[in-house]
């Protein structure tokens, strides 16, 4: 997947200026894809030279004027193409790994620092993604939603952010655990 589909898949729920878009971002996008507001802004920019969306110019009197964009046709068609394209496996790269790999030979207690970290954040997360969750179905409970709601596509990449959360919350309390009781067994041995 490349930046520009991820683009394109948030603009569909509505005319975006660059800011709004990174916000946007922050708050759904950001569980599956990553970027900085510089990269979204040049994404616009070459979405819009390729025709994929359309920018208007919105003049404001009392703050810098913007530009809003919205998805064309040709944008919706290159995110069909997208869509019917195989996708390719997901995989982990993360340096945190790479330390709990090497656990057995160096000090732990930075890496359980880490893992706890970690863990703290996953938590924050939960928090948010319950709260955009909440928010995105409104009054209706989740299976009413699912079945019925006009556009659950940001909802299931939530649901998908809030599982991966969950897992990692619990896999680093895990993992500190372990390797914080690894520790203490070893104090007692010296």
């Amino acid at each position: 997947m490349a930046l520009r589909h991820a683009v394109l898949a948030a603009l569909l729920d509505g005319e975006y200026s660059g800011y709004q878009l990174a916000k946007a971002f922050d708050v759904g996008v950001a569980n599956f894809w990553h970027a900085l507001p510089q990269q979204l802004y040049a994404e616009l920019t070459r979405l819009e030279k390729e025709g994929l969306v359309a920018g208007r110019q919105v003049v404001q009197e009392t703050r810098p004027n913007k530009r809003l964009f919205t998805v064309t046709d040709a944008g919706l068609a290159e995110l069909e193409q997208f869509a019917a394209a195989a996708s390719k496996p997901s995989f982990v790269r993360d340096d945190l790994l790479v330390k709990v790999q090497a656990a057995d030979r160096i000090g732990t207690g930075p890496v359980i620092e880490q893992l706890e970290e970690r863990a703290a954040v996953a938590e924050g997360k939960i928090e948010l993604f319950g709260k955009l969750l909440r928010q995105m179905r409104g009054a209706a409970d989740e299976d009413e939603f699912l079945r019925h709601g006009r556009r659950i596509g940001p909802y299931l990449t939530c649901l998908r952010g809030l599982a991966f959360e969950k897992d990692n919350r619990d896999w680093c309390r895990r993992i500190a655990a372990v390797l914080r009781e690894r520790q203490s067994d070893r104090a007692a041995l010296t």
